[in-house]
């Protein structure tokens, strides 16, 4: 268990240690179908995902909790890194405004929740934030466009 604990932390500070850059929609999807084959979720889950609706259900967890490791922005040992979450996704904000939010979402799990509902609750706290309404814009345009591409 302490070498498990070791490497964890040596992994976690390697990662934070580099140059760290936001991810590209192509590596979020990968990543995404990565943390689908470790987490499967039903298909009523990947619904709700699609739609921006998060259940606090531990598979939902557990899925969100991969992808922002994956992404680089969270750390089981450390939490989210408010200074990636902010770079990941500041939308049309300001860096300065979306690390104020983001910063306003970090905790140092003080409750010693799990790792998933640790993850989960910073992810909560985004998307109720600016930046969740910039997401949430983002998405329906996105959704929006599609539905004009195959009308027409």
């Amino acid at each position: 268990m302490l070498k498990y604990l070791i490497v964890a932390l040596a992994l976690c500070a390697v990662a934070h240690a580099d140059e760290w850059t936001p991810k590209t929609g192509e590596q979020i999807r990968a990543i995404r179908v990565e943390c689908l084959k470790e987490t499967p979720l039903s298909n009523e889950q990947i619904g709700q995902l699609k739609n921006l609706v998060f259940p606090d259900e531990p598979d939902v967890r557990q899925y969100l909790a991969c992808t922002a490791t994956k992404l680089g922005i969270f750390c089981g040992q450390q939490g989210y890194h408010a200074d990636r979450l902010a770079k990941q996704f500041k939308m049309d904000l300001t860096e300065e405004e979306a690390l104020k939010i983001a910063e306003s979402c970090v905790d140092d799990n003080a409750q010693k929740s799990p790792t998933d509902v640790w993850a989960f609750r910073g992810h909560q706290c985004m998307m109720a934030s600016k930046i969740g309404d910039k997401v949430r814009a983002f998405v329906a345009a996105k959704q929006e466009e599609a539905k004009k591409k195959a009308a027409a």
